[in-house]
C-alpha cells in the first residue's frame, strides 16, 4: 500500500472515531436532560427502554474506537493492510468498506464458519 492509500486510511479512520466521539457528547447530553419523571408507567418504560438501547449502542462505538485506535497504531508500525492470520495484503475494497478489519476475506470467511460449527456443537 503506498503512502497516499495510508494517509487516505488513516483520514477515514480519524473523521469516523470523530464522528462517533460527537454521537457520544450528543447522547450524554440527551440523557441528561431526559432525566424527567413519567407519571404514566408505560412512557416510563418505554423511556428507560430507549436509554438502554443507547446505552448499548454507545458501549458497541466505545468498542469499535479503539479498534479504530489499533488500525490507527497499525498504519504508524507499517502491518496496517495485512492479515493477521495470513500476513497476506487485505484487499483494498475489504479496506474502504471495513477499515479496521485484520484479516482478509478469505481469513475472515474461515474464521466464521470455524465460529459457526463450535456454535452448533
Amino acid at each position: 500500500m503506498n503512502e497516499r492509500q495510508l494517509e487516505y486510511f488513516k483520514q477515514k479512520l480519524l473523521m469516523w472515531k470523530e464522528d462517533i466521539l460527537r454521537e457520544s457528547r450528543e447522547t450524554l447530553s440527551h440523557l441528561q436532560k431526559e432525566t424527567e419523571n413519567h407519571p404514566d408507567l408505560a412512557d416510563r418504560a418505554s423511556s428507560e427502554t430507549d436509554r438502554a438501547l443507547e446505552l448499548r449502542t454507545r458501549d458497541r462505538q466505545r468498542k469499535l474506537i479503539s479498534k479504530i485506535d489499533e488500525a490507527l497504531r497499525r498504519i504508524e508500525d507499517g502491518s496496517y493492510g495485512y492479515c493477521e492470520e495470513t500476513g497476506e495484503p487485505i484487499g483494498l475494497a475489504r479496506l474502504d468498506a471495513r477499515p479496521i478489519a485484520t484479516l482478509s476475506l478469505e481469513a475472515q470467511e474461515r474464521h466464521e464458519r470455524r465460529e459457526r460449527v463450535h456454535r452448533d456443537d
